[in-house]
């Protein structure tokens, strides 16, 4: 028999949160937020008044997806009496989202929207779980779970906040009916939702970031690339996007890996958007 998840409610979920930006104590030694690398005051004047629009990873930048996931398991599990790690199996879901995609890149597959990625993905972890008893409805309100997962508590108003200064829009490989599916869901003003599947091509191919910005109507320069994923920023700024990079030190749970970049790699590097919106001055 597999353990229960160990987070039962949003309560715990926002109390954990409560409790990491207390002590910092999931960051590697001798960092705290108030020693984030940073670049000159004159540069990063320049770049935000160069940039044009924000670009957003979306995926665990700007939503938890793993909270989300777990929550959703747990709604499922109420109704059908299933005993599984949530938090497991949230984990392996994303993994075999990423394995997709990157089945897809080395063509591996061909083209395959997100939604088909998640839902085999799925049905792998149905059957090692066995969740049995599940109509095809209900295998298909799951899957799209990722069609409803909550923002950060600090993403609808840093969005708001950023969104009177630049356009705003997606950069995500979901594809474009989660997108706008989770931005109604949730309430985030999106200019405009844009895709990987739009290219046809999965991040990090760079196909990916230069069609969205020609979909803008936009050089890369002007385009600030924000993000939580060192992989993804990077990718991006080899295209010539300039890049913000935001920690989102919950996103693997309670003394989950944290991805924080080497001093002055990015142009911003922020500890949420309302801290993204201050320092580019929105």
């Amino acid at each position: 028999m597999t353990k229960r998840s160990e987070i039962t409610s949003q309560t715990e979920i926002l109390e954990s949160r409560r409790r990491f930006f207390r002590s910092m104590a999931i960051l590697p030694a001798g960092l705290g937020f108030a020693s984030l690398p940073i670049n000159s005051a004159s540069a990063q004047t320049s770049v935000a008044d160069s940039v044009k629009a924000l670009c957003f990873d979306v995926f665990g930048t700007v939503v938890d997806w793993r909270s989300s996931i777990i929550r959703e398991g747990q709604l499922l599990a109420a109704r059908k009496g299933y005993d599984v790690d949530w938090a497991e199996f949230a984990d392996r879901w994303r993994s075999g989202y990423s394995l997709g995609t990157e089945r897809v890149r080395n063509g591996e597959l061909p083209w395959t929207k997100v939604d088909a990625l998640h839902r085999m993905a799925l049905n792998e972890l149905v059957a090692e779980y066995k969740l049995e008893g599940m109509s095809e409805a209900e295998l298909d309100h799951f899957n799209k779970a990722w069609h409803r997962l909550s923002p950060w508590p600090d993403t609808v108003g840093g969005l708001n906040r950023l969104k009177t200064k630049y356009i705003l829009a997606t950069l995500s490989n979901g594809n474009i009916s989660l997108l706008t599916n989770m931005a109604k869901n949730a309430g985030m003003p999106w200019d405009a939702v844009l895709s990987a599947e739009l290219s046809r091509h999965y991040k990090t191919d760079p196909e990916a970031y230069l069609f969205n910005a020609d979909l803008l109507g936009l050089p890369p320069e002007q385009i600030l690339f924000v993000s939580a994923h060192t992989g993804d920023s990077r990718a991006a700024a080899r295209t010539g996007m300039r890049q913000a990079f935001v920690i989102r030190p919950l996103e693997r749970g309670v003394g989950g890996r944290v991805d924080i970049p080497p001093d002055g790699e990015f142009d911003y590097v922020a500890t949420d958007f309302l801290d993204l919106a201050r320092q580019l001055g929105a």
